[in-house]
């Protein structure tokens, strides 16, 4: 935050750039000592997710059109909007649960794509330290296994905690059982809705960390302008009426262009318009 704005997207582009670097020994020896581990999937090509003219509508409304980005390896991806834009719609296109209304969305044949509806059920007969376990003691995390009571501990589960059965938990405590269990799956793109919810600020700073030395691709759904702001390479802000801008920055950077070259001067949240389908 207290680099320059030329120094921030220097160093967002030097993430993009270090790509193989990420996938080092070297590196995988310094993730093995954070506190949140992600262990690196398989290898990236260089189509990793590409939209090409996507439009999409829900009802009479058309949420965006012409949307149009390509995600480098190595990118972290940060996407910005009022609730009902259709955010969560563009990751339901991405895994193909949904489709888009015109163009196509291409998922590179390397993809190994990590990501959890927040909507899935959990199973109401197991514990939060079952549920993300599946019961073991150990867990295989990349090339070693932890301890499965510290991982889980990890996401702010006390040891008392991590017996309540999974039909008490608030929204929050869901968010967090499905991030646990999401992060230990090896994928090299996640998808993250909201990932910052109900963290303390001690398991915040530790997923920044990871995603960070992440050997891999994030795209994240996320109204945290300060967790954006520190590892972002790339905004996708949903503007309204419609439109969808692609910018190479972080969320800081993409505020000064949107004031300084888009005309729009209003940072408060406002009710989101919609062009109307056309059919």
């Amino acid at each position: 935050m207290r680099q320059n704005p030329k120094g921030r997207q220097s160093k967002s582009k030097a993430r993009v750039s270090a790509y193989e670097e990420l996938l080092s020994d070297q590196h995988e020896k310094r993730r093995e000592d954070l506190e949140i581990y992600i262990p690196p999937g398989p290898r990236l090509g260089d189509k990793v997710i590409i939209a090409e003219n996507v439009s999409k509508g829900f009802g009479d409304r058309l949420l965006y059109e012409n949307l149009n980005f390509a995600l480098p390896p190595g990118g972290i991806v940060g996407i910005i909007g009022p609730n009902g834009a259709g955010k969560t719609t563009l990751f339901r296109m991405i895994t193909g649960s949904q489709q888009p209304d015109e163009g196509t969305f291409t998922v590179g044949s390397t993809v190994k794509l990590g990501y959890i509806d927040q909507d899935r059920p959990l199973d109401a007969n197991k514990t939060i330290w079952e549920e993300i376990s599946d019961g073991q003691e150990l867990i295989q995390l990349g090339t070693r296994e932890v301890n499965s009571r510290a991982y889980v501990a990890r996401f702010n589960f006390s040891g008392s905690d991590q017996q309540k059965k999974v039909t008490e938990l608030s929204g929050g405590e869901r968010n967090r059982v499905h991030l646990a269990k999401m992060l230990k799956e090896q994928a090299n793109v996640l998808l993250l809705d909201e990932p910052t919810n109900d963290l303390d600020v001690n398991t915040l700073r530790a997923l920044e960390d990871s995603l960070l030395e992440f050997a891999g691709c994030a795209v994240i759904i996320s109204h945290d302008r300060w967790f954006l702001d520190r590892i972002a390479t790339h905004i996708l802000a949903f503007e309204g009426n419609s439109e969808v801008i692609w910018y190479e920055g972080n969320y800081q950077e993409y505020m000064e262009y949107r004031r300084k070259k888009l005309g729009i001067t209003e940072d408060q949240p406002k009710r989101i318009q919609y062009k109307p389908m056309t059919r």
